[in-house]
């Protein structure tokens, strides 16, 4: 019996002899990969900040209806174009006790914007912060600015007195092999406390009783473990052993949905997912060539040919995905329907670009994918690598957990390597244009590792950032993505679906932004 199977055994065994009330309230749920950090302001993982989300919060918050409300601010005014003043909550009180005041929000937003911090880049726009008294603070922009609430929704607020104690004012990141105090521990002010952190087997919450917000869940308990395997996972569900599971297998979706006591929740995703092509090296990390060939936009659209994207709608994701040419859904505000057409599948005319970029016999790439993180992560990098492989370009496919896929990517160890976006937090296109199709720069091209530089969408992009028309800013935004569209400095695949499946006694709101939001979360 492995680790996990003897946890779950005693977890029911547990329940069979625990007081039915204080069970019905501790939900259970599993997801594919591991909560990355407790550190909110230390990685830029979608799903571990939507987690971490239950322990901290934000100045302003997304509710279950993807609409901006206050969280630990009451209230806000634009006082010029480039400064925001915020009011904040009185009577909050961190998990610890101390007091929750505007000298927490400075910390806490300089730290997120440290140079050291991944999610730099959700505040692309902001120059400084600053104290007006203890319930009041000021957010210095470098500019005219739209979308500075949207971007709040993911900066999550610390106890300054709690970083300074435990010597943890900067945050470190745990792709470059560094760890804190707050790798691992959590002070915040949210609806769950944390109780127990066991890496890759267990994280534990209890629920806040001092919380400000009046309550919309009934939970007392969450356990969370990741599950990696698929097949693992819908055993967990069935047999009782975890409540909910996120990453439901496409092939398991019509068992799910008639067993009795399961329901199946369903929506289309925001999330694009990409290959994106490292063109920053000399050479390739894989095979021999002393050159780099994603270097050539020949090359680059012979890959993009050679992928039969309807052939993996189909046979991989059951129909359920969206094949597109943009990164970004068409529920993203700056998406453009006519820009959406794929250039055609076509590996005659793919063979042709090599032999014009002068690669006619192809060459060696690595494709470096999670195996734990998108939905057939690992199934679409082996049947692309079989695509390539037709017009002569030998791939090896590297496979690793979510954790070692970022850190060799993101530390530009790739040559070519998946990854998803969907534009969280600020639901808007900008957050791609600003993050991966800008020359890195300040807090701009934060997810860029591969490279790409265009100065016209570069000069796009800091038109859009200030622009206060909506229709120019649209506008500029197409012509940003048509622009990047010649270059081809990624390859699109589609858009995801949304799949999670829980006991039919849960009552849960799945949005189009894939974040589960317990505090919304009641069970019956």
């Amino acid at each position: 019996m492995n680790n996990f199977d003897k946890k779950l055994a005693i977890t029911l065994l547990a329940t069979c002899v625990s007081a039915g009330s204080a069970q019905a309230n501790t939900i259970t749920w599993a997801d594919t990969s591991d909560v990355y950090s407790m550190d909110p302001h230390g990685q830029a993982i979608s799903p571990t900040l939507a987690f971490l989300h239950h322990i901290y919060e934000p100045l302003v918050r997304y509710n279950k209806d993807l609409e901006i409300e206050p969280a630990l601010a009451t209230g806000w005014e634009v006082i010029r174009p480039d400064l925001w003043r915020f009011s904040l909550r009185e009577g909050v009180t961190f998990h610890n006790g101390n007091s929750f005041d505007a000298d927490d929000v400075v910390a806490s937003i300089k730290r997120a914007t440290h140079q050291d911090s991944p999610i730099r880049g959700n505040l692309p726009a902001v120059s400084d912060v600053r104290k007006v008294d203890d319930n009041t603070v000021e957010i210095q922009l470098n500019g005219s600015y739209p979308l500075l609430l949207n971007d709040l929704t993911n900066v999550y607020i610390l106890d300054k007195e709690w970083m300074t104690e435990h010597g943890t004012l900067n945050p470190v990141d745990p792709t470059q092999g560094d760890q804190s105090y707050s790798t691992t521990h959590t002070n915040g002010t949210g609806p769950f406390v944390l109780d127990t952190r066991r890496p890759d087997a267990e994280t534990v919450l209890t629920v806040n009783d001092q919380w400000w917000d009046e309550a919309q869940h009934n939970l007392t308990r969450i356990e969370f473990t990741p599950i990696a395997s698929d097949a693992t996972r819908v055993s967990a569900l069935l047999s009782g052993q975890i409540d909910m599971m996120l990453g439901v297998p496409l092939q398991d979706v019509s068992r799910l949905e008639n067993a009795p006591g399961y329901r199946v929740l369903e929506t289309s995703g925001l999330r694009t997912i990409m290959l994106a092509l490292n063109q920053t090296p000399d050479s390739l990390h894989e095979g021999d060539l002393d050159s780099n060939p994603l270097r050539d936009q020949r090359v680059r659209k012979a890959l993009y040919q050679s992928i039969n994207m309807e052939l993996i709608r189909d046979r991989l994701m059951r129909g359920k995905s969206r094949n597109t040419a943009l990164p970004v859904a068409p529920a993203v505000p700056g998406y453009d329907a006519s820009l959406d057409e794929r250039f055609p599948y076509d590996p005659e005319a793919a063979q042709q670009l090599l032999a014009e970029a002068g690669y006619p016999n192809g060459f060696t790439v690595g494709l470096d994918c999670p195996n734990d993180r998108y939905v057939s992560d690992e199934e679409i990098c082996q049947a692309i690598a079989a695509m390539w492989a037709r017009v002569g370009i030998e791939t090896r496919v590297n496979a690793r957990n979510s954790s070692n896929h970022w850190q060799v990517a993101l530390n530009g160890g790739s040559d070519i390597w998946m990854t998803g976006w969907a534009t969280l937090p600020m639901l808007d296109s900008f957050s791609l244009l600003s993050q991966i199709l800008s020359s890195p720069h300040d807090s701009y091209g934060a997810w860029n590792p591969g490279s790409y530089h265009n100065p016209e969408v570069d000069s796009l992009i800091e038109k859009i950032a200030v622009a206060q028309d909506e229709q120019e800013r649209l506008a500029m935004i197409s012509q940003a993505f048509e622009l990047s569209q010649a270059d081809i400095p990624m390859l699109p695949l589609h858009q995801q679906p949304l799949i999670w499946a829980a006991n039919d006694n849960i009552q849960i709101p799945q949005t189009p932004d894939g974040k589960v939001r317990l505090w919304y979360t009641t069970v019956e």
